[in-house]
């Protein structure tokens, strides 16, 4: 079969190769432990599942506009004011099929074959490949302490002419970690005076712990908007809970936003009516449940980092936001593949391996379950881990017996 150069260089997503071993797993019976999940598991608002039923009532269930419906732009016009303390208009918003289809877009609006874009690493697993879609070049960026806390010189080191864009991910998938406001500062001053574009993904952004608060980066952009090449990303997704109605959107120049929306015209068209009218009561709606679901997750994490610190040579980086923490488990594997494969044939519990984020020797672990999840798969994971643990393990129903060999 003859593939194209750009899908011979792309590989699948790991996180989502895993969810399919997963899934057989449990359709077999298995007493398996989900510990690298990537959505929240609390309900989705009732406002959004309401604005979602009474549109459905009209059975007028349509094509929409390619950057999305009226009503969901004035809503993300005044979500922009309240939390980025900015005024835009309504033709500087493109909706998409999720805050994955706006960076993709974006992406394609922007890029030519050859330039390259500057991330910090760790990294969320799509960008390098979302970037190779475009027959452009992922540039890492590794903060030389080696923490998860990048400096600016960390970022233009890696800067020369080819430079076409910087992406920030603050709070961080996969380690949780909020960028600094020095930082954020000084990169997004950086990238205008070097005239390169810069993507905020906030897609964490409400999901902040310990009193932390959001870092508004439109607070260090002294264009107005139609002049700068600021992109900020969000979406429903994550603060919501609402995976499931992908939908999220992009917020920039009016010119890049034009260019945008023809590229999704002749992909997607636009988002689903459904989605769009679900993301607005979701918005304007009752904002209770993001608070509950962020003390819930702040809980889960403190849970979680307690027990992981319990394990012998496991180092952990406490997270500030997001439901992921990265911890280095190069103590007992550096090859991350393998040890996520020995905890979900061993251990019965999916982690996510560190290679796909680009830091191998660590695993991503979520705390976006129940308590009894997360206490039970690290028990299990310890169990696994530990030589001088029993060779069986009780499970419920279930006896685990260790393999050494």
């Amino acid at each position: 079969m003859s593939l194209s150069l750009i899908a011979q260089s792309i590989t699948g997503s790991p996180t989502l190769g895993l969810n399919k071993k997963f899934a057989i797993l449990k359709a077999n019976g298995e007493p398996v432990i989900h510990l690298g999940g990537g959505e929240p598991k609390s309900k989705v608002p009732i406002d959004a599942i309401n604005a979602t039923i009474d549109h459905l009532k009209t059975r007028e269930v349509r094509y929409t506009p390619v950057d999305g419906i009226p009503p969901l732009k004035n809503a993300i016009i005044e979500y922009t004011e309240e939390f980025y303390n900015r005024t835009v208009d309504a033709k500087d918003i493109m909706a998409s099929g999720g805050a994955k289809q706006a960076i993709m877009i974006a992406l394609q609006a922007i890029l030519n074959p050859g330039e390259e874009v500057i991330f910090p690493a760790p990294y969320w697993v799509s960008y390098p490949e979302m970037v190779k879609l475009c027959g452009a070049k992922p540039v890492p960026a590794y903060s030389e302490d080696e923490s998860f806390y990048p400096k600016l010189i960390d970022m233009t080191k890696n800067v020369n002419s080819k430079t076409k864009a910087v992406i920030i991910n603050s709070p961080n998938n996969p380690t949780g970690a909020m960028y600094s406001e020095e930082f954020i500062a000084e990169i997004v001053e950086y990238c205008a005076k070097k005239d390169i574009y810069l993507i905020m993904d906030d897609i964490y952004h409400r999901l902040i712990f310990d009193g932390k608060k959001q870092i508004n980066p439109y607070k260090f952009e002294k264009k107005l908007v139609e002049e700068s090449k600021l992109i900020v990303i969000n979406g429903v997704s994550k603060q919501f809970a609402m995976t499931g109605f992908r939908l999220g959107w992009a917020v920039a120049n009016k010119k890049l936003i034009e260019a945008m929306t023809n590229i999704q015209g002749h992909q997607t068209s636009g988002p689903s009516v459904l989605s769009q009218k679900g993301a607005i009561g979701a918005i304007e709606g009752d904002q209770l449940n993001v608070e509950t679901l962020r003390l819930t997750l702040e809980k889960n994490r403190n849970i979680l980092v307690g027990l992981l610190n319990s394990l012998e040579g496991v180092k952990v980086t406490v997270p500030d936001g997001t439901f992921n923490c990265f911890a280095n488990f190069n103590f007992y594997d550096k090859d991350s593949n393998r040890l996520s494969e020995l905890l979900i044939d061993r251990a019965k519990v999916l982690t996510v391996p560190g290679t796909g984020f680009g830091l191998d020797g660590h695993l991503r672990i979520s705390f976006c379950g129940s308590e009894a999840d997360i206490t039970e798969g690290i028990r299990r994971i310890k169990w696994a881990l530990d030589r001088s643990s029993p060779d069986e393990i009780n499970i419920g129903e279930k006896i685990l017996v260790r393999d050494w060999v």
